[in-house]
């Protein structure tokens, strides 16, 4: 696929629009498409595919290092929502990302801001990808993203690739967002992989403020690793997991199940008999 001019790219992500993973990926994408920023005015990681139904969405035009962006007050979905309807960018696709830490396994994607936007993307009819970077330090995603000391060169590197090749040759006809985890310590690699069932070990730990209040405070190690052809396995291993996302969550292969477990009722559609 080719085009007379360069495609236009949607930028987003969920840490921020003074994130420095964000302005990483909009240095790698500059020389393939005409990118627009728009993205979160604050941090929102872990909101998912929240959307704000119950207020107004306020979006300044900022300049950033030089470039002209779009900061939301909202989340990445309202981002996203608001470059496709309210600016009306018509992108070939949207980018999210790069987010600081990684975004493995359903436990991680399904809380994701950063992969939020890309299949809220998907759903709006743009094909959506999200970058994320694994952080050795844990403490490292709760730092000010717009202060992050990571060394995003080989991340920028596997963002020129992947998108490069989707602008040539299309986007997977299968897939509605492809979910890439970029490792710390990088081997060069790349690994077509399916999303591992958890990220981390969940754990609750109760504390007591300094007025005697109980409270919680949700927490859990990594675990330290997956199956083989997960995403995790192969972050792990220091290659780049790279996992295509249908945005169908239905469990087909539950269907004969659930018929024999309603078998009395009208499950399979045919009620002429019960």
């Amino acid at each position: 696929m080719t085009y007379p001019m360069k495609p236009r790219i949607l930028l987003t992500n969920d840490d921020g629009i003074s994130s420095a993973g964000l302005w990483a990926a909009h240095q790698a994408l500059l020389p393939l498409a005409d990118v627009t920023i728009v993205a979160p005015a604050t941090q929102q990681s872990a909101v998912g595919r929240s959307i704000s139904i119950f207020e107004p969405i306020r979006v300044s035009k900022v300049t950033m290092n030089g470039v002209v962006a779009y900061a939301v007050g909202g989340k990445p979905t309202d981002a996203v929502i608001i470059g496709l309807y309210g600016l009306r960018l018509d992108p070939v696709l949207v980018v999210s990302g790069i987010n600081i830490g990684e975004n493995l396994s359903y436990e991680s994607i399904m809380t994701s801001g950063t992969v939020g936007a890309a299949l809220e993307a998907a759903n709006q009819g743009a094909p959506g990808v999200a970058f994320s970077v694994q952080v050795e330090d844990q403490g490292e995603k709760f730092d000010d993203p717009s202060r992050s000391m990571l060394d995003f060169k080989n991340a920028e590197t596997v963002i020129r690739t992947v998108v490069s090749r989707l602008l040539e040759k299309g986007f997977p006809a299968s897939a509605d967002v492809i979910n890439i985890n970029i490792p710390a310590r990088w081997s060069g690699r790349y690994e077509i992989t399916r999303l591992a069932r958890k990220l981390f070990s969940t754990g609750v730990e109760q504390r007591f403020d300094p007025r005697g209040r109980e409270y919680y405070w949700i927490n859990g190690p990594l675990l330290a690793d997956a199956e083989e052809g997960t995403d995790a396995h192969a972050v792990f291993k220091g290659n780049v997991s790279v996992t295509p996302v249908t945005l169908d969550c239905t469990a087909y292969e539950a269907n004969d199940d659930m018929k024999q477990l309603y078998s009395r009722e009208c499950i399979s559609g045919d009620c002429s008999r019960k």
